[in-house]
């Protein structure tokens, strides 16, 4: 999860837009943009700012945690404290991870599988005999909020509400970046009150086998967490766990839809979907950038960096670059290796990875398992939210809305 600063009309490096800003046919189809980058050079300048273009210099901007620091004033979210272990660097960032690194493993995550999967053909059912459906809210959303509501051990009522959170954190009211900020800082207020409220509660029941329970109980080297920093792990979790996965749904079916070959593979030979979720991931990169903080002085490829400068790390132009990737332009599902970095990387690289992966393997299995055919609707004209890429309008439709055709639905 990120949020880039407000940084007004985008600049431009010569005859380059830096930033990408709300433009559409840049968020639609961005990988030419990031080539052009790249063959201008590693490191490209704006006002108070520095933009990565290549692997290498991504690599230099998230592995030196000491030089690039990622606190709160990389992303002006309006909160009070830094969210958790996000906004955290070294060496405090440590001990959050070895609290959080166990409860999001492999392992875990793996038992979810059932409850995903139940929770992905709940979903299949409400639309698949219609023909159609508004995949963005009635799939992309719903599926990873509910998962996380059930993993955080909150009832289903509350998912409106976190999604109002959520919304309001990423794409606040008003015009200006001081509009921006008031939005976002009274929203962090009510998410404050409403965790503390919860915690509250929760202090009096009895343990749970939930990850709000797991935070409550658990300690780090003989010292429990206090309600302030599961607060702030919260509130991290809300804009981790409701976002990102919605986006790498809407992209991933947008061209799923639109490459009917690949499509086919999926359905044809099921054993591939891992390791096309990770291609996807390659190509799309929902989180574009991600941003660190000059600490000092420095060089990235030989470029200079000053103190107090913003480094925005593009995952999107390192997920492309020729220097890493063979046939970096084609999707390739059968990519191996595949050291893609659309989850960031370096000590603050996501945490949910691994529950992400979960999602995408069940939701792109059984999806086709149940609709193997659908395309998008003549004419669709997608709109991109802009600083996390997601298609926010997609709507897919089945073979059902023909005549003579099957649905593909088989229980």
């Amino acid at each position: 999860m990120t949020t880039t600063p407000d940084m007004g009309t985008p600049e431009v490096d010569g005859d380059l837009m830096v930033f990408g800003g709300n433009d559409q046919a840049f968020l639609e189809f961005p990988q030419p943009h990031y080539a052009k980058m790249r063959a201008r050079r590693p490191l490209l300048s704006v006002p108070g700012a520095v933009q990565t273009t290549t692997r290498a210099a991504l690599d230099t901007a998230l592995r030196n945690a000491g030089v690039y620091s990622s606190g709160m004033e990389g992303a002006p979210l309006g909160v009070e404290r830094p969210l958790i272990p996000l906004q955290i660097d070294p060496p405090e960032h440590r001990k959050y991870r070895k609290l959080l690194d166990p409860l999001f493993a492999p392992k875990q995550m793996a038992k979810l599988e059932p409850q995903i999967r139940a929770q992905v053909n709940e979903l299949i059912d409400s639309f698949v005999d219609r023909g159609s459906c508004d995949f963005t809210n009635e799939f992309a959303i719903p599926l990873p909020s509910t998962i996380f509501l059930r993993l955080f051990g909150l009832p289903l009522s509350e998912l409106p509400r976190l999604l109002a959170f959520n919304e309001r954190t990423q794409r606040p009211e008003g015009t200006t970046s001081d509009e921006h900020l008031a939005s976002r800082q009274a929203n962090a207020r009510d998410v404050y009150r409403y965790f503390e409220a919860v915690i509250a509660e929760r202090r009096h029941d009895e343990p749970g086998d939930d990850l709000l329970s797991k935070l409550l109980t658990t300690d780090v080297d003989g010292v429990r967490l206090t309600d302030d920093e599961i607060v702030d792990i919260s509130f991290l979790m809300i804009l981790a766990g409701l976002d990102t996965i919605t986006d790498t749904l809407t992209c991933s079916f947008k061209f799923l839809a639109e490459h009917p070959a690949h499509r086919q593979r999926l359905v044809d030979d099921p054993a591939i979907i891992p390791s096309a979720v990770e291609e996807l991931l390659r190509w799309e990169t929902p989180v574009m950038t991600i941003i660190r903080v000059a600490k000092a002085d420095a060089e990235i490829e030989g470029c200079p960096v000053k103190n107090g400068d913003f480094v925005l790390a593009c995952l999107g132009s390192a997920n492309t670059d020729e220097k890493e990737f063979e046939k970096p332009d084609e999707v390739i599902f059968e990519r191996s290796p595949n050291r893609h970095i659309a989850f960031g990387g370096g000590i603050h690289r996501c945490l949910g990875s691994h529950l992400a992966r979960q999602e995408l393997r069940v939701a792109l299995r059984e999806w086709h398992r149940r609709i193997p055919h659908y395309d998008l609707p003549s004419g669709f004209v997608p709109e991109y939210s802009d600083g996390l890429r997601s298609v926010r309008n997609l709507t897919l439709l089945f073979p059902s809305c023909h005549p003579g055709e099957p649905s593909g639905r088989k229980g």
